[in-house]
C-alpha cells in the first residue's frame, strides 16, 4: 500500500476505520512537518458540514501544515468533533470545537454577514467543551431536520429551472448520499451544487462541450483559469472546480431559511448553557474572494459601529474573523471596536475546498500574535470546564472576578490550554 494509498485511507467511510489508518500512517511516517507556532486555525469544515476532509484528515492536514493546534467548525452540526479530538490528540495538536449556526437577527440591518438573506446572521458557538458535546448536537438536531426540508424544496427549484436540459435534482436520490446526514451531518447549498456538479461530470466530461455549456446555456461566467481546472484531466479538484463556477448562480432556487434558524439571543443563552462561547463572524466587504466562488459583495462594514453595539446587548462575547479574507484597515477597525466592547478576538479560515491552505501566513505579522493566544485560550477554556465545570469558564462569573481584565484572563487561559498537550 503506498503511501497516497494510505492517506486517502483517512477518509474512509467510519470513523474507526480513519482514525486506525492515522496511526498507520503515523508510524509509517518519518519526517515531522516543520512546526508553526505563529499560526493557528479555529474554523475547519468537515465532511459533516462540506468539505473534502473527514475530521480525521482534517487534524491531519492542519499537522503536515506545520499548525500546533486547530479547531472543528461545522454548519449545524457536531458530529465530528469527538473523531476531531481524539485525532488531534494522536498527532499531538492542540484542539478545539465549535459549531456555526444561522441566527435569526432582524435588528432593521438587512443583509448582515449572510450573502443571500436579510435579518440574519452566521455566527458561531467556540471553545465546546467535549462533555458537552453530545447535548449541544441534540438540540441541533431540530435545525438540521428543518434544513433538509428546505433543501429539497430547493432541488425541485434547479429541477424546474434546468429540467429542459435533461437536469434534475433529487433531495434523497442525488443529494442526500453526497453526506454525512445519516450520522448526524448537515446539508448545505453546497451540497446541492456539488451533486449538480457530478450530473454535469458524468453528461459532458472534461471537455470544451462542458465549457460551452456553462456559458451558453446556463449563461454562466467562465475564467480562463477555471477554464484550464475544468478540461484538465489530472485535476484531483474538478468537481469543486466547477461547483464554484455553479455557485456564481444561486438566487433562482435559494429559499430564506426560517424554522432552521433559532433566534440569535435563544442561541447564545444555548451556547452558553453548554459551556460554550458565542461568536459573531465578521465578514466584511469583499472583493474576490480566497476561494474563488464569492463575488464582490458589500456586507457589515457600513453599520459595523451599530452592529457591535446589537450583538454586545444580545450577549455575544466574541469576535471571529478572516486574515486572509479581510484588508488590514478592516482589520485594525474590527480590533479597534473589539478592544472598546471588551470582546475577545478569535481567528479562523474558512476551509471546505481541497485548493485552500491550511497555514495562515498573515498571523505570524505581530498584529495579530494575540490571536495564538487567543486559540490557546480556547483550548483551556474548553479544558477547564470538561474538567471542572461551567463554572469555571473563560466567561464565568468566578474567572471573571479573579482575572476582570480580559486581556490577562485570555493569557492565564492560554497558559493552561498549552499545557494540555
Amino acid at each position: 500500500m503506498t503511501d497516497d494509498i494510505l492517506i486517502d485511507r483517512l477518509n474512509a467511510p467510519t470513523a474507526e476505520e480513519r482514525l486506525a489508518a492515522l496511526d498507520r500512517v503515523l508510524a509509517a511516517e518519518t519526517e515531522k512537518p516543520v512546526r508553526r507556532e505563529d499560526d493557528a486555525n479555529n474554523h475547519i469544515h468537515t465532511i459533516y458540514s462540506f468539505s473534502p476532509y473527514s475530521p480525521t484528515k482534517a487534524a491531519y492536514m492542519a499537522y503536515r501544515a506545520g499548525l500546533t493546534s486547530a479547531g472543528i467548525m461545522d454548519h449545524d452540526s457536531l458530529s465530528g468533533a469527538e473523531e476531531f479530538k481524539k485525532a488531534a490528540k494522536r498527532l499531538g495538536l492542540g484542539s478545539t470545537c465549535g459549531v456555526e449556526v444561522r441566527a435569526k437577527f432582524n435588528k432593521g440591518f438587512g443583509k448582515i454577514n449572510h450573502p443571500d438573506q436579510a435579518d440574519c446572521i452566521y455566527m458561531a458557538a467556540h471553545g465546546i467543551p467535549l462533555n458537552s458535546v453530545k447535548k449541544f448536537n441534540e438540540y441541533l438536531a431540530f435545525y438540521r431536520n428543518k434544513r433538509y426540508e428546505r433543501d429539497a424544496k430547493m432541488c425541485e427549484l434547479i429541477t424546474e429551472k434546468y429540467g429542459r436540459f435533461g437536469l434534475t435534482l433529487d433531495f434523497k436520490k442525488d443529494v442526500y448520499p453526497l453526506s454525512r446526514a445519516a450520522e448526524g451531518g448537515s446539508i448545505t447549498e453546497r451540497h446541492l451544487l456539488f451533486a449538480l456538479a457530478v450530473k454535469l461530470g458524468d453528461r459532458f466530461g472534461r471537455t470544451q462541450n462542458l465549457i460551452d455549456f456553462l456559458e451558453n446555456d446556463l449563461k454562466l461566467k467562465v475564467s480562463d483559469k477555471i477554464k484550464g481546472y475544468l478540461i484538465d484531466d489530472g485535476n484531483p479538484h474538478f468537481l469543486y472546480d466547477l461547483l464554484g463556477v455553479l455557485k456564481a448562480d444561486t438566487k433562482f432556487f435559494y429559499i430564506d431559511a426560517d424554522e432552521e434558524m433559532p433566534d440569535c439571543e435563544e442561541f447564545v443563552k444555548v451556547a452558553k448553557s453548554f459551556g460554550a462561547i458565542p461568536a459573531y463572524a465578521y465578514l466584511g466587504d469583499v472583493g474576490e474572494s480566497p476561494t474563488g466562488d464569492k463575488k464582490a459583495q458589500k456586507f457589515e462594514d457600513a453599520f459595523l459601529d451599530d452592529l457591535f453595539r446589537e450583538i454586545k446587548a444580545a450577549g455575544i462575547q466574541a469576535i471571529a474573523y478572516m486574515p486572509t479574507r479581510n484588508t488590514p484597515e478592516q482589520l485594525q477597525r474590527v480590533m479597534k471596536l473589539c478592544r472598546e466592547y471588551g470582546m475577545f478576538e478569535i481567528s479562523g479560515e474558512d476551509i471546505n475546498s481541497p485548493r485552500q491552505k491550511f497555514a495562515c501566513a498573515a498571523l505570524a505579522l505581530p498584529e495579530y500574535k494575540h490571536l495564538i493566544d487567543s486559540t490557546w485560550a480556547l483550548i483551556g477554556h474548553e479544558y477547564t470546564v470538561n474538567e471542572k465545570g461551567i463554572e469555571y469558564g473563560m466567561f464565568s462569573e468566578r474567572a471573571v472576578a479573579e482575572t476582570p481584565d480580559l486581556y490577562e484572563r485570555i493569557k492565564k487561559f492560554a497558559e493552561k490550554g498549552r499545557k494540555t498537550v
